[in-house]
């Protein structure tokens, strides 16, 4: 299946995201932070990351700017997973280069399903 990098500084969410998508067969990395996140997407491209917005230090939309600036992560598929869920904050998110936009709290069925979509656009 797919790597999937996971970032989120609470761990309870970084852990139910890590479960739903290790059963669905995905290889999935979690870190806590915006800066972890950049690191392990330079270190070995995943397929597909996951990003919260708020973190400690570099937030989700900081990290994302820096992976869309990157020329070998430019076209990463990003989902941000955020409890910002004004009108703003989500074309904030789209603005900042994301794929997907999903609201906390979540359904981790349609978190799967977003995921297997974006996954299915952008394998060629």
């Amino acid at each position: 299946m797919a790597r999937i990098l996971v970032a989120d500084d609470d761990v309870d969410i970084r852990e139910l995201v890590e479960f739903k998508l290790s059963t669905l067969g995905h290889d999935v990395v979690a870190v806590a932070d915006g800066a972890a996140a950049i690191e392990a997407c330079q270190a070995e491209r995943p397929d597909l990351a996951v990003l919260d917005v708020m973190m400690p230090g570099v937030s989700g939309l900081d990290a994302i700017r820096a992976i869309r600036a990157d020329p070998a992560l430019a076209d990463l598929p990003v989902i941000l997973l955020t409890a910002r869920a004004q009108e703003s904050d989500v074309e904030t998110g789209f603005d900042s280069g994301a794929d997907d936009y999903i609201t906390k709290p979540f359904s981790p069925r349609e978190l799967a399903s977003r995921v297997q979509a974006l996954l299915s656009r952008s394998t060629p």
